[in-house]
């Protein structure tokens, strides 16, 4: 009999302490809950779609002062000039930095779609640059000139070209020129229509390539030192952040927009990328 009292009073004992411990336990969870709550440790997180430097640079650069905001950037690298639009056309992302406002426009106007812009933060000194030959003058009869095939840079490369008295273009055409405007070519200069992305693959092909310098850089060249001709100042053209309608209003996208145009990315423009950009804030 003592026996089997030794033995209740034992599981007893332990049932009580198993319940102790079982109750500090959720009480625990409980208030490590409540203090993440209180202290606003939830993070939102906010897609951008880009493509190359120094937009993926500067997009790094923000993350940090982000996250201090509760907000996880998450960067989304893709391979072409056409994805990122397609992407926040259709809400894979929340926004991109990697186009100018024309080319977002020609986008919209294409595909029916309301992107809208944000926040200009660079200009990109555009140029046009040779392998082979070191001034415009040296340009032979029927040289083969590259430009990218999108109708806002076409204009852009044509333009650029018009105002170096390279071509004459049909009057008031603008940026919206195309071969067809050309009035006057008189070392009959080839044209030849790429992608953005092949570019700076052309620059081991073509007679001249007229390109960003994000995609110059790459090859080591800058337009101060190396292109042959250079645009006017534009601030058409800047490289802008880019939302929807439906969302340019976010608190995210505020933010993001906020420190895109802070003295951080003003300061890694100026001590990296002086020579080919200027801030546009």
């Amino acid at each position: 009999m003592k026996n089997k009292q030794a033995l209740w009073m034992v599981l007893i004992a332990m049932m009580l302490f198993l319940a102790a411990c079982g109750g500090k336990s959720s009480s625990t969870t409980n208030e490590a809950a409540s203090s993440s709550e209180a202290t606003g440790t939830t993070e939102t997180t906010l897609k951008v779609a880009s493509l190359i430097p120094p937009m993926t640079d500067m997009l790094d650069i923000v993350k940090p002062l982000l996250k201090k905001d509760g907000i996880n950037l998450e960067v989304v690298v893709l391979s072409d000039n056409v994805q990122p639009n397609d992407a926040l056309a259709n809400k894979e992302v929340d926004a991109n930095f990697f186009q100018h406002v024309p080319y977002m426009n020609q986008y919209n106007q294409s595909k029916g779609a309301n992107l809208v812009a944000i926040q200009p933060v660079y200009d990109a000194i555009y140029g046009a640059y040779s392998k082979k030959y070191k001034s415009i003058d040296e340009l032979p009869e029927g040289a083969v000139i590259a430009i990218a095939n999108d109708p806002s840079n076409i204009g852009r490369s044509l333009q650029m070209l018009a105002q170096a008295g390279m071509i004459k273009l049909k009057d008031g055409v603008g940026m919206n020129a195309t071969q067809a405007d050309i009035i006057s070519n008189p070392k009959n200069y080839s044209f030849k229509e790429v992608d953005l992305l092949m570019l700076a693959r052309m620059y081991d092909e073509a007679d001249l390539v007229a390109m960003t310098p994000a995609y110059a850089k790459p090859l080591n060249l800058t337009p101060v030192k190396d292109a042959l001709v250079t645009e006017k100042a534009d601030s058409t053209f800047a490289i802008t952040l880019v939302a929807r309608e439906d969302n340019k209003d976010a608190e995210p996208i505020q933010k993001l927009k906020q420190h895109l145009a802070g003295p951080e990315v003003k300061k890694f423009l100026q001590d990296n990328y002086a020579d080919i950009a200027v801030p546009a804030f």
